[in-house]
Formats: C-alpha cells, sequence, structure tokens
C-alpha cells in the first residue's frame, strides 16, 4: 500500500511540475501579449497626434480658403460695378460718335468732314468721357486680375485642404485598424490569463493533495511501525512469562510498549 501511495503521490508531483511549465509559459505568452498591446496604443497616440495636427491645418486651409473667397466675391461686385461704369460710358461714346457718324455721312466736303472732326476732338464733353472710358476700363481690368488671384489662392487652398483631408482619412483608418488589432490583443491576453489562473489553481490543488498524500503515508509508516513494536514486545512477553530470561533490549522494548 505504502508502495502504491509513493506511486501516485510521485505521478501528482508529475503532473504539478509540467502545470508550472505551462503556467509559465503562458505567464510568458501573456506578458508578450500585454508588451504589443501597448506598443499598439503608443502608436495610436502618435497617429491620434498627427491627426490632430492634421485636423488643425485643414481648418486653416478652410479658414483661408473661405476668406479668400470672400474676397473673391467683394471683387466680383467690384468689376462687376466698374463694368457697368464702364458699359454706361462706353454707350455714351458711342452715341457722341454716332454724331460724328453722321456728319461725315451729311457732309460730302472733306474740309466740313474734317471741321466737323476737329470740332467734336476738341469737344469737352467727348473728351471727359474718353478719358474717363479709359480709366474706368483699366480699374476693371485690374479688378478682374485680382479677382482671378483671389481665385487662384482660394482653389490652392481648397486643394491643399482636400489633400489633408485625404491623409486625415488614411490615418483614421490606420488608428481604427490599430484599435481593433489592441482589442483583439487584450482579448488574447486576457484568454491566456484565465488559463494561467485555471493552471496555477490546479496546481494549488496538486501541492494541497499532495501534502495529504505525505501526511497519510507518515502515519501509516507510524501505524506500521507501531504495529510491528506491540508484536515484538508481545513475544518478548510471553518469553517472560515463560519464565525465560530477558535482554535490557527485551525489557526497554516492553516499556516501551507499556507492556511493563
Amino acid at each position: 500500500m505504502g508502495s502504491i501511495m509513493s506511486d501516485s503521490i510521485d505521478d501528482l508531483i508529475k503532473e504539478k511540475d509540467e502545470l508550472q511549465n505551462n503556467a509559465n509559459e503562458l505567464k510568458d505568452k501573456r506578458n508578450k501579449l500585454h508588451d504589443k498591446s501597448k506598443k499598439l496604443a503608443d502608436e495610436r497616440d502618435n497617429l491620434n497626434s498627427s491627426i490632430r495636427t492634421l485636423r488643425n491645418k485643414i481648418s486653416e486651409h478652410k479658414k483661408n480658403r473661405d476668406e479668400l473667397n470672400e474676397r473673391v466675391r467683394h471683387s466680383k461686385d467690384q468689376r462687376n460695378k466698374l463694368n457697368k461704369s464702364y458699359s454706361e460710358i462706353k454707350k455714351k461714346i458711342d452715341e457722341l460718335q454716332k454724331e460724328k457718324k453722321l456728319i461725315e455721312n451729311i457732309s460730302n466736303i472733306h474740309a466740313k468732314i474734317k471741321e466737323a472732326e476737329d470740332k467734336l476732338n476738341k469737344d469737352p464733353k467727348l473728351k471727359k468721357a474718353m478719358e474717363e472710358e479709359k480709366i474706368v476700363k483699366q480699374k476693371a481690368e485690374k479688378q478682374h486680375d485680382t479677382v482671378e488671384k483671389l481665385a487662384s489662392r482660394a482653389q490652392e487652398e481648397h486643394e491643399n485642404m482636400m489633400n489633408l483631408i485625404k491623409q486625415l482619412d488614411n490615418l483614421v483608418k490606420k488608428v481604427n485598424g490599430i484599435q481593433e488589432s489592441i482589442v483583439m490583443t487584450k482579448i488574447e491576453a486576457d484568454k491566456i490569463h484565465k488559463e494561467f489562473i485555471e493552471c496555477v489553481d490546479k496546481i494549488h490543488d496538486l501541492e494541497r493533495t499532495i501534502t495529504t498524500g505525505h501526511e497519510k503515508k507518515r502515519k501509516s509508516r507510524k501505524a506500521e511501525e507501531a504495529t510491528a513494536a506491540h508484536k515484538e514486545a508481545d513475544e518478548i512477553f510471553e518469553k517472560f512469562k515463560r519464565g525465560e530470561k530477558l535482554s535490557t533490549e527485551d525489557l526497554m522494548a516492553l516499556q516501551k510498549a507499556g507492556l511493563i
């Protein structure tokens, strides 16, 4: 019986050692997953910082674009007013020039035509109108150039904003992918941790079983020794009753067994 119990305890100890090795492996695996999760979180945080920077740049480009578009609208209004003034002045000039053509058609004499032309060219109203036409036309052309330049800058700001938005979308997608990996890694780590705890619990159970087995084995051995001592004492006591001579060792055995 003692040999069978010894074999059983040895098997339990072997099983406990195997579980301990498994627990150590699970612990290492769990710790590696936690490290991986931390690295992924750091990468996610760095990308989120880049996203915030991009969003600030996008806001700046949007603000610049909107301001430029507002200036474009204002410049267009100014250009339209100047073009309207130019059209009105041009109409006035055309009307005055029709008078000149009318004189050319009526007069068949070159001298009279020349005289009429000189008179018209010297006409202060016509001269003033032509000068005003020239000034307004120059202003309208200048205002048109301003509109074109502002519109070009607004388009450039818009394109920069769209490029940054595209970069932002890519970064957000990447962050979402990393976040998903973090979640899956943490789930795996929790699973491994649970297996590790179960393994440790089994080790503790086996340790209690082994301790109990050792105690039973010790008590069994003690009981066997006591039984053997009583048997030996009974034999010596029979010798004593028969009147045989007992040795010092025999007497000590009887005393130990409580027979004398």
